[in-house]
């Protein structure tokens, strides 16, 4: 009963935060309001920092509220085990260049064309799965795949617009823009999302202590990036300039995204987390089109929408092992 209750809220909290961060990421590079808009870089740096500080005091709380054996854990995990630790740098700079990249993609791209585009971090995963872990695909998730990339392409399939040529020529360049960024993303997501899993498989380690090693090197590349691409801004405004609520929010979700992921991981199964997906997709939509305003959907949107929905649940669908399945 407990652990059905934890699979459901489980879940609940990473629709929740998957839809929200999406939402409030998108409205707060869009929102136009006085003064500079806050930097997207600095965002990425408080996350990282917040996200170490949250895996600490789990840590700390499961080792009951014992600053010694804290001391202790941190020092034999991390300092002592210097090669372990360097194993997620190149990790760590593979996910801050992905919440980077998200930052570009929102700032171009409409809520609900983001979330279902970025779906394709189901087909880089899986082809990683299959070339770096030897993973076999059923004839189910291949299927899916295809279904997948079907409903992606129909998403990005242009529309007629009744507007200005000249605004339409900008909007076409910045959803090209968009577009790009949440392609690289997925790439990274698939590659990032099957290396760390099978370093955790290769270890014994705590998620925990794993996800403040990769918030070292997250907030160590964060900070490179911010100082060589905002550097000037910094040095005059600070890096908080132009935070508000709206920001803090965005920086809050995005830090304990990694968290609520591995806490789905633990609980809840692979239909639950399709459920999750698709959910957050309509949810998405419907937000965007109603409160954020910037977004008409079609008929072939909803078309691919819909088929992005399917694969997502067929490939969390467990089928028996076929003799014909592929294998790298």
């Amino acid at each position: 009963m407990v652990s059905s209750r934890l699979k459901y809220l489980s879940l609940w909290v990473l629709v929740f935060q998957t839809t929200f961060l999406v939402l409030t990421m998108r409205y707060s590079r869009t929102l136009q309001g006085d003064g500079p808009r806050y930097l997207a870089s600095s965002a990425v740096v408080v996350a990282e920092l917040m996200k170490i500080l949250t895996c600490v005091l789990l840590i700390f709380k499961e080792h009951s509220y014992n600053v010694r054996a804290l001391n202790s854990i941190l020092r034999q995990e991390i300092t002592h085990k210097p090669k372990e630790t360097l194993k997620l740098a190149i990790l760590s700079g593979i996910y801050t260049l992905q919440n980077n990249l998200l930052y570009v993609a929102l700032s171009n791209l409409d809520a609900a064309t983001y979330q279902v585009t970025y779906q394709l971090k189901i087909l880089t995963t899986a082809l990683f799965s299959v070339s770096m872990l030897g993973r076999r695909l059923g004839v189910y998730q291949w299927l899916s795949l295809l279904i997948l990339m079907a409903g992606v392409a129909l998403v990005q399939w242009p529309s007629e617009s009744l507007g200005a040529p000249e605004k339409e020529q900008m909007s076409e360049g910045s959803q090209f823009v968009g577009v790009v960024a949440v392609l690289v993303a997925c790439c990274s997501s698939g590659f990032a999302g099957v290396y760390f899993e099978k370093i955790l498989k290769e270890t014994k380690q705590s998620v925990w202590v794993r996800n403040i090693q990769l918030g070292m090197f997250g907030l160590v590349f964060g900070l490179m990036g911010m100082f060589a691409y905002d550097g000037v801004r910094v040095r005059e405004s600070g890096m908080f300039k132009g935070y508000n609520t709206i920001t803090w929010t965005v920086v809050v979700l995005q830090a304990l995204g990694g968290l609520v992921i591995a806490a789905v991981i633990k609980y809840a199964d692979n239909i639950l987390k399709g459920f999750a997906t698709s959910l957050s997709i309509i949810l998405s939509t419907l937000i965007s089109y109603f409160w954020l305003e910037d977004f008409e959907p079609t008929s072939v949107f909803f078309l691919g929408a819909v088929l992005v929905i399917v694969a997502t649940f067929l490939y969390g669908y467990e089928d028996k092992p076929s003799p014909n399945s592929s294998r790298a």
